[in-house]
């Protein structure tokens, strides 16, 4: 392979401060440097956990990657799946200043370890527009009805039938990230743990059914090259990428054998890190749970700056930038550094998804040292266009790392997330509907537009997240918000469009691997370009090719980035109160159709509410056929319900009720 003449040391120099250095940029290598080939067919999905009913011990999830799906206990008290302990407050004991640690103000924390897990497993899968999924998830039971949705976090989304039909919609490869984590496994019941916690003996475990998946499946095989991928892409067959994300890579024993093993074994992308920090490099911080599972780790706590409450930071070695944002002042370590030569010596996939900025930073002096090496996020959000909150994290992924992917040939995985956007006004894309495609879209037209960087989409099904909200009917369409500006963006979306796919996908949202497509469809119909993501199998694959080609300097200068466009975010707080009250709370008049809870007249689109009063929630009701939707009509003379229209032979009043229009003279319809 050839090398840069930059020896490693000077490289690494480079990148010691908290902020990237700007440097003057060479000039990118020619386009003729690197091969064409003729393009592959179909788009990528560059996240995605498989076999995850075998991680966290076995103990999280319910329901196989293969077989039969069948129903749940629907979380009853001694559930097999999607709880935690009853009690997790030892854990903290586990450090002798467990004492000094007020988590009262930071609400799951404060549940997970004082009140105790029958109230933490209930509160882990709540978040804006569902009860969620974990828990005693009593409506969750049933099979395609109940569960997968959106909002799944405990129920198998990435069943081999959902593969398949992703597939068949045009996914032509697929990274399958064998995963784990120690604290979660720990979390969960000794008796619902298939074996003790261990997260390598769970990617064994992984490795193996994935193997055993490639020599069952004709439809679907692992890629050990790109050249390989090409071929099984060719053949019309899905091409697998094995990956491992686990925060203990390795466990404890020497790397570079594991390294090899796992390489001959058909694995060829690393994480090197993962949510906490590990022998290898310094771990970018956002939830903070793990921010408890590092303390449980080291038993720090860091006052420099607050992360995990406004005044301190459990367990990372935290530093302000010179921008003032509180982040991980660990980097790669020695053999971090060492790891991600040894994987660009094997041609390997480096995922710098979940990396401190430190780390981020060695990794491109890495890359920068071997004549810009690719690096890649497998799952990420961009930053500015995320919301204020969600923007604070160290997790997402600004401009500046966006610009070292694009020099060194790198390739970015679009989370498919549940969360509201800032707007981006370069786009024609309305965003009016918070959580949806609609959101979605807002990042995606920005990364293409903006940053001008290959995308592909980055999901995490089983990856203990939500997906991409619904915009329509009753399972949280629009929901990323409040219930009242839900309500509105769902009206919105119902009476001006664009119109339903006729799919799953429109009311249960992407509740699962099949859907892919769906979403690609619905991005394309709210008038995003979705050219790039259509054809982004290919575009991983020269991010691939590139690592094992020769190169002679930088793939892309970068420097036509564009971060302006991204509206100011105005807060949930000052929206809300743009909407009028009834029994103390904010509602969007005329938004709720028939069946759907109200209190007042003036939350139904039409017909009236049964009740009108605070403390009994009525039901919105109609008063004529055209209140229903089409193929219904209006029982007003029972249930002011509206009620599926009759086939022929059913008994009949009017001819309105009959499918045919007609009612026959002996009160059937015709």
């Amino acid at each position: 392979m050839f090398r840069h003449p930059l020896p490693l040391l000077s490289a690494f120099a480079l990148l010691q401060a908290c902020t990237p250095v700007v440097e003057e940029s060479p000039a990118p290598e020619p386009a003729a440097a690197i091969e064409q080939k003729a393009a592959v067919p179909g788009f990528a999905e560059l996240h995605h956990h498989m076999f995850a009913e075998e991680a966290f011990g076995g103990g999280w999830f319910h329901g196989s990657h293969t077989g039969t799906l069948v129903n749940c206990d629907g979380g009853a008290p001694e559930s097999d799946h999607g709880r935690v302990r009853m009690d997790l407050s030892n854990m903290l004991k586990l450090c002798p200043n467990h004492g000094n640690v007020d988590l009262s103000n930071v609400p799951l924390l404060k549940e997970l370890f004082s009140i105790g897990g029958a109230v933490a497993s209930e509160a882990i899968g709540m978040v804006e527009g569902t009860d969620g999924d974990t828990g005693l998830h009593l409506n969750r039971k049933q099979v395609n009805t109940h569960w997968p949705r959106w909002d799944t976090i405990a129920h198998q989304q990435s069943w081999e039938g959902w593969l398949r039909q992703a597939h068949q919609g045009g996914m032509s490869l697929v990274t399958v990230s064998l995963v784990s984590n120690g604290f979660l496994c720990n979390a969960l019941p000794n008796q619902n743990l298939n074996r003790p916690c261990d997260e390598m003996a769970d990617v064994e475990v992984q490795l193996q059914m994935a193997r055993d998946f490639d020599a069952r499946t004709d439809w679907a095989e692992i890629a050990l090259s790109p050249a390989h991928a090409r071929q099984i892409i060719g053949a019309g067959k899905l091409a697998i990428v094995l990956s491992i994300e686990v925060s203990k890579l390795f466990g404890t024993k020497d790397w570079r054998s594991e390294l090899n093993r796992f390489y001959s074994l058909g694995v060829r992308s690393l994480q090197p890190v993962h949510q906490l920090d590990n022998r290898f490099g310094g771990a970018a911080m956002h939830n903070a749970i793990f921010h408890v599972a590092q303390f449980i780790e080291n038993c720090h706590i860091d006052y420099d700056c607050g992360v995990t409450t406004g005044s301190f930071t459990l367990g990372f070695d935290v530093a302000r930038d010179a921008a003032g944002n509180c982040r991980n002042t660990k980097g790669l370590t020695a053999e971090g550094k060492a790891l991600v030569q040894e994987m660009m010596a094997k041609g390997m996939l480096i995922d710098m998804a979940h990396m401190s900025e430190r780390s981020v930073q060695d990794a491109f002096a890495v890359a920068k040292a071997n004549t810009y090496y690719p690096l890649y996020i497998s799952h990420g959000h961009f930053r500015e266009v995320v919301t204020p909150k969600v923007a604070a994290e160290e997790k997402t992924t600004p401009s500046w790392v966006v610009g070292y992917l694009r020099q060194t040939g790198g390739i970015f995985g679009l989370r498919t997330a549940p969360d509201e956007m800032r707007t981006y006004t370069k786009t024609t894309v309305a965003n009016t509907c918070h959580g949806s495609t609609r959101s979605f879209a807002q990042m995606y037209e920005f990364g293409r537009q903006g940053l001008k960087v290959p995308m592909a989409f980055g999901a995490d099904f089983n990856g203990f997240i939500q997906q991409t909200r619904p915009r329509f009917g009753p399972y949280g369409a629009c929901s990323a918000g409040f219930q009242a500006e839900a309500d509105a963006q769902a009206k919105q979306q119902r009476t001006s469009g664009p119109a339903r796919l006729g799919t799953d996908f429109d009311e249960y949202g992407l509740a699962h691997v099949g859907l892919l497509p769906d979403l690609l469809r619905d991005l394309k119909n709210v008038g995003a370009n979705t050219t790039g993501l259509e054809g982004s199998s290919e575009s991983f694959l020269r991010t691939w090719e590139r690592g094992l080609s020769p190169r002679t300097g930088m793939a892309n200068a970068a420097t036509d980035i564009d971060t302006s466009g991204v509206a100011a975010y105005v807060e949930k707080s000052t929206r809300e109160a743009q909407y009028p009250m009834v029994c103390g709370a904010r509602y969007a008049p005329n938004a709720r159709v028939v069946g759907q809870d109200c209190e007042v007249n003036a939350q139904c689109a039409s017909g009236t509410c049964s009740e009108n009063d605070c403390d009994f929630a009525g039901t919105c009701l109609c008063n004529w056929d055209s209140d229903c939707a089409s193929n219904q009509y209006c029982d007003w003379g029972w249930t002011m319900q509206c009620l599926k229209k009759k086939a022929a032979g059913v008994s009949c009043f009017t001819g309105t009720e009959c499918l045919s229009g007609w009612c026959g003279w002996n009160s059937t319809c015709t």
